[in-house]
């Protein structure tokens, strides 16, 4: 995040071939960036976690099918 406290990067969606949102996040450069989610088919958050600039940091979480936290995975500063 900027100083100003905004997200660096573009806002970026990817559906399902049905259409129903398979992730968001930010691109920056064209690299994953900033905070995403993931979600099944029903609609259900499968996993969510922050990226800088491509690398996976801190706690990455991924949700059962009930959407209740499976297992959190921390990668770090």
């Amino acid at each position: 995040m900027t100083e100003q406290g905004q997200q660096d990067g573009e806002p970026f969606e990817k559906r399902h071939r049905d259409g129903s949102l398979w992730a968001r996040g930010r691109m920056l450069d064209e690299t994953m960036h900033g905070y995403w989610e993931w979600f099944r088919l029903d609609g259900t958050m499968m996993r969510s976690g922050a990226f800088d600039r491509g690398r996976r940091i801190g706690a990455w979480t991924t949700y059962d099918l009930s959407g209740a936290v499976h297992k959190v995975t921390d990668f770090g500063a």
